[in-house]
């Protein structure tokens, strides 16, 4: 099959499912043994201690700045708190977790292997799911709230699309787990978590990290009654802009390779889970070396590029908390990396990353799944954001808010 051009009205190349998928619950033992242990990876790896994203197996201190002034998160507390009030006892002693709970690194943008913690969405009234979905709205900015929900509406697109797995591809088939105590003084947090959709948010005073976050859909492009919904455009689209006005005598720096095709990618990357992904779930202690044309040295208004670029990520928080991260990540340009693998025409798959010390972001086109095309299409992406060093999960934060409001050091997680 041809690939085609995103937004371009296409038929897709549907087929029914043979995943052992039941109620959103998917049975590793019942799959090959190398999908089994790429699908379980964050079951198999979530207690371990934690140590962060890093390029040598040791975080760097002093990266992450505590700082108690800022946009204080009231309208998310005051949201949070709403949601929790309206749960039943019995539905709060599993929607609410504490801090440390280890559930928060527990996750999977697959289908999990496991049975969640965390209230189920298409599980909870209409008015205690409105509630949910208000502290997610209240902690992002529109723009990012809308992703949220477009990749959301898309799930439900993709199972009315095949006409497969119905009790699992749906809008709401998604967990959402409050971690710790709504307050605008002391650190606490929320996790959603489901097919395509995985978002880490804690609140640590003033401040707000949205990481790991991972947005994925298949298809990005809505049809029938979700026409007119698009998710991860401007992930797609502002990178190709900045792709192709990158220098190409300079390739050698940031260009991984031609081409996603599975015969022209060594095998540890061309697999149909995790693709060229390599900090998704499970990851949480990846060990990665930079690799890509380091930005400081790209020309003015090729930096400009890469800014833009990271202001897609960055701006699904609200508009204080953007300018702020993307400030932290203007101090570390002399160490970010770029890098990109693919074509940059109007129909090629491809994958990037950006990598900084601060900032790790993989966007990568994929394979079908549910839908049947065999090479990475463009309908089919994932992107993952990480804090390397220590700062996923506002872990490096957090720990800086214990030892200063705490006699002694507080566990921030297992």
């Amino acid at each position: 099959m041809s690939e085609q051009r995103p937004g371009d009205a296409y038929p897709l190349p549907t087929a029914r499912g043979d995943l052992p998928i039941v109620d959103s619950h998917l049975y590793d033992d019942l799959l090959p043994p190398e999908a089994a242990y790429e699908l379980t990876a964050g079951l198999r790896r979530h207690l371990e201690p934690f140590v962060g994203v890093t390029e040598d197996g040791t975080p760097r201190p002093g990266l992450y700045r505590l700082d108690g002034s800022g946009t204080s998160p009231r309208s998310a507390v005051t949201a949070a708190r709403a949601y929790l009030d309206g749960l039943a006892p019995y539905q709060r002693v599993v929607g609410a977790l504490p801090m440390d709970a280890p559930e928060w690194r527990l996750w999977t943008n697959a289908v999990p292997t496991w049975h969640p913690k965390g209230m189920r969405l298409d599980r909870l009234g209409d008015r205690d799911r409105e509630r949910a979905l208000a502290v997610v709205a209240a902690s992002l900015s529109p723009s990012g709230y809308a992703s949220v929900r477009a990749a959301m509406a898309l799930n439900q697109n993709l199972g009315e699309l095949i006409d497969d797995y119905r009790d699992t591809l749906t809008e709401f088939a998604y967990w959402f787990t409050v971690f710790g105590t709504p307050s605008a003084d002391t650190p606490w947090g929320w996790q959603l978590m489901g097919h395509h959709v995985d978002l880490h948010c804690v609140f640590v005073g003033g401040q707000t990290v949205l990481a790991p976050v991972f947005l994925g859909a298949e298809p990005t492009t809505g049809s029938g009654r979700y026409e007119g919904v698009h998710a991860l455009r401007d992930e797609t689209e502002v990178a190709l802009r900045f792709r192709r006005a990158l220098d190409p005598g300079r390739a050698d720096e940031f260009l991984m390779g031609p081409s996603l095709r599975a015969a022209d990618l060594p095998p540890e990357l061309a697999g149909p889970w995790n693709g060229r992904h390599l900090a998704g779930a499970g990851a949480d202690n990846l060990v990665l070396p930079p690799e890509g044309v380091v930005a400081a040295s790209l020309s003015a208004d090729e930096r400009d590029g890469l800014l833009e670029l990271v202001r897609v990520y960055l701006d699904r928080l609200p508009a204080p908390q953007a300018e702020r991260a993307l400030a932290l990540f203007r101090e570390h340009l002399g160490e970010t990396r770029f890098a990109w693998r693919g074509g940059h025409d109007d129909v090629c798959a491809f994958y990037y990353r950006i990598h900084s010390p601060v900032l790790l972001v993989e966007y990568d086109n994929h394979p079908g799944v549910f839908l049947a095309n065999p090479e990475p299409a463009r309908y089919h992406v994932h992107t993952i954001v990480r804090a390397p060093n220590g700062n996923d999960y506002g872990r490096d934060l957090l720990a800086q808010h214990y030892r200063r409001h705490h006699a002694g050091p507080a566990p921030v997680g297992p």
